[in-house]
């Protein structure tokens, strides 16, 4: 269960001081209402975010330059995937674009993850990894899961891939999963909840007879690769943490063709896949909570 997280704004700073949000503007002038109004709704029961969570704007710009990294190398791997190539050459198209733009790939030794990026195939719901010995074949759906470290500000997005000639229940599932993502992403407004675009993007997924997967999901993310707060899509509207500008997190629904149930390889202890060995697709985009709404980081 998430826990209630408190605003806490130090006693000594003053109306006339500083904002703590590193603006140099006054706070009665930037936070001040802001934190009152976070305050009057934690009251009320509602989850919040913490003042870590909020980037400021020169933050903002600098996930915006890691972003730029992130986007050009998933249409790099766009531009060049096709039937015949190993995962292990994706990753090496992932690496050889992130360094040569000056990027880091992120998930390269990531709490022991091998490889620059997460190829995760057909029936593997995420975390797949690259191997000469995996070759993409006529028909495959692959999530390319790609994520760029650039001066300490990271950046976060997947895409799927149809592969030749993919089914036409595969091709629906691919882009329903995308669907729920563009109707999660109407749902992100300041003032809202996550429960809002959560509960869209499930009534989606279900009304279109597939199943989410339950216990893995987006994250903040920006500062850090996985930051608070964990981003569910079984919730209900009304529900989770309340949205704020500065926020910042992933929607990134994993939609599974047939039961939602999944398990982890027991050899690698990362690849996830439907205990089913039905197909699974994930779309995956980084968003920002703005003042009217929000703003699409990385896709």
């Amino acid at each position: 269960m998430e826990k209630k997280r408190l605003i806490k704004v130090p006693h000594k700073i003053g109306r006339n001081d500083p904002c703590w949000c590193g603006s140099g503007v006054k706070y009665k002038n930037c936070h001040e209402d802001f934190d009152r109004r976070i305050s009057m709704i934690r009251m009320q029961g509602h989850v919040v975010p913490t003042h870590d969570l909020i980037k400021n704007e020169q933050q903002i710009e600098k996930i915006r330059q890691s972003a730029k990294i992130n986007i050009a190398v998933l249409d790099e791997v766009a531009d060049k995937i096709r039937a015949g190539m190993s995962t292990e050459e994706i990753d090496k198209i992932v690496y050889d674009t992130t360094t040569k733009m000056g990027g880091i790939p992120a998930p390269l030794n990531y709490e022991g993850f091998p490889k620059s990026v997460c190829t995760s195939i057909n029936e593997e719901v995420c975390h797949g990894i690259p191997s000469p010995n995996i070759i993409l074949r006529d028909g495959d759906i692959i999530n390319v899961d790609c994520s760029t470290i650039l001066d300490g500000y990271f950046s976060d997005s997947s895409r799927m891939f149809c592969i030749g000639n993919v089914s036409e229940e595969k091709k629906k599932l691919v882009q329903t999963v995308k669907e729920c993502v563009e109707l999660g992403l109407e749902q992100v407004k300041p003032w809202g909840f996550l429960g809002d675009m959560s509960q869209a993007v499930y009534d989606h997924a279900v009304k279109n007879g597939y199943s989410v997967v339950r216990n893995i999901g987006g994250h903040g993310v920006g500062l850090e690769f996985h930051e608070e707060p964990w981003v569910g899509y079984i919730f209900k509207r009304g529900t989770q943490m309340l949205m704020v500008p500065g926020m910042m997190f992933t929607i990134e629904p994993m939609v599974n063709m047939g039961r939602a149930e999944v398990e982890v390889d027991e050899v690698n202890d990362w690849t996830v896949r439907t205990v089913d060995k039905s197909p699974s697709a994930q779309w995956e985009i980084q968003v920002l909570v703005t003042e009217d709404g929000h703003e699409v980081i990385s896709y």
